[in-house]
C-alpha cells in the first residue's frame, strides 16, 4: 500500500459509533475487520448540513437497489457525495432503517439496548446533528435479500475478515458508522465485531 501519512484509522468498537471527516477527493474506506459486521453508515455535506447522504435519492439515481464499483450515492439535494471505488463485499442494504431503542422493545421485549439510532446521534453530537437530523443509513454489508414473493429476508452478511468497500468524497462531507449491535437475529452472525474506518488521500491496495 502507497504511504500515506495524513491517514486517519478509527476503529469502531462492535455495537458503538464513530464519526469521521472527509475532505472532498480523500478515499474513505469502511471495513468489516473479523467478518459478518454490519456498519451503518450516514453522511452529511460539511458545508451546507442540512444536506445528507440520501438512500432513497440514490436508489432513484442508479435506478437499482444494489450499489457497485463506479457507482454514486447522491445526497438529498440529488447531488453526487460518495462514488464507490471498488468493493470486494458486494452486498450491502439501503432499504432497511437504522434499528433503534423501539426495534428491541417492541419486537424482543428488551429495553436500554445498544442500537444504531443512538449510536449514530451520540457520534455526530459534536458536529450539531441530532437524532432527527439521522436518516435511513446505509448498511454496509447488511445481507437483507428478497424472496421470490416479495419478502424482505434478514440473514448473515457475506463478508470475510478484511473485506472493504472504498468510497471517494465527491465533496467536504462528516459522516458516522454504527457497528450493529442488534444479536437477536443473524443479520451479524449473532457476533457483535469491530468495523475500521480509514480516511485517506491515497486509494489503499
Amino acid at each position: 500500500m502507497p504511504r500515506d501519512a495524513s491517514a486517519v484509522e478509527i476503529i469502531v468498537p462492535g455495537g458503538h459509533g464513530r464519526a469521521f471527516e472527509a475532505r472532498r477527493g480523500q478515499i474513505v474506506t469502511i471495513e468489516d475487520v473479523e467478518g459478518q459486521q454490519i456498519a451503518d453508515l450516514v453522511a452529511f455535506n460539511a458545508d451546507e448540513p442540512g444536506e445528507w447522504l440520501s438512500p432513497s435519492h440514490t436508489r432513484v439515481a442508479l435506478m437499482s437497489m444494489r450499489i457497485a464499483a463506479g457507482n454514486v450515492l447522491v445526497t438529498s439535494r440529488r447531488r453526487p457525495m460518495l462514488q464507490v471505488v471498488r468493493d470486494t463485499a458486494g452486498v450491502h442494504d439501503f432499504s432497511v432503517p437504522a434499528c433503534d431503542p423501539s426495534r428491541y422493545e417492541l419486537f424482543f421485549g428488551i429495553e436500554g439496548h445498544r442500537n444504531c439510532q443512538d449510536n449514530l446521534t451520540e457520534a455526530l453530537a459534536p458536529y450539531g446533528v441530532d437524532r432527527v437530523q439521522i436518516r435511513d443509513p446505509f448498511n454496509i454489508f447488511q445481507n437483507s435479500p428478497t424472496s421470490p414473493e416479495g419478502a424482505l429476508v434478514l440473514v448473515a452478511p457475506v463478508t470475510k475478515p478484511g473485506d472493504r468497500i472504498v468510497f471517494r468524497a465527491l465533496m467536504n462531507i462528516v459522516g458516522a458508522v454504527s457497528a450493529c449491535p442488534q444479536d437477536f437475529l443473524p443479520v451479524n452472525g449473532f457476533r457483535i465485531t469491530d468495523v475500521r474506518i480509514r480516511v485517506s488521500d491515497v486509494e489503499p491496495c
